[in-house]
């Protein structure tokens, strides 16, 4: 069986950096921010294209920067995101539900008839 090598991508690929455009882009708003830039390819399809294509015309910005922005938008995500977000809330109990307390825990139990699982002592004890 053949062994598939493991790359960092510090020690297989080096990035030319683009140092005169950071240097060119201190202070200037939308472009690096300052800092250094990595040239890269991709390919994209022809909706993905359009799409890149037609929020540039309507921003008055390039494809490169919508894409940025794009990308940095998702790196970013606040930590209020996670703390104040109702879907990660624990859900109301259901008034109406007349099935089984634990239905989750022992699903297979009540599909298949597979032995039950019980709640220890310690975890019976915190609910």
């Amino acid at each position: 069986m053949k062994q598939q090598a493991i790359y960092k991508a510090s020690e297989a690929f080096e990035p030319t950096v683009l140092k005169e455009i950071s240097d060119l882009s201190q202070g200037i708003e939308g472009v690096g921010n300052g800092r250094a830039m990595v040239r890269t390819q991709i390919y994209l399809t022809a909706e993905e294209h359009a799409f890149l294509l037609s929020e540039a015309q309507r921003t008055g910005g390039t494809m490169a920067g919508i894409l940025r922005a794009f990308i940095d938008e998702k790196m970013h995500i606040p930590e209020s995101a996670w703390e104040q977000n109702s879907l990660l809330e624990e859900a109301p109990p259901d008034v109406a539900w007349d099935g089984p307390v634990d239905l989750s825990r022992n699903l297979d139990h009540y599909l298949y008839g597979l032995p039950k699982i019980e709640l220890s002592q310690s975890l019976a004890q915190k609910s």
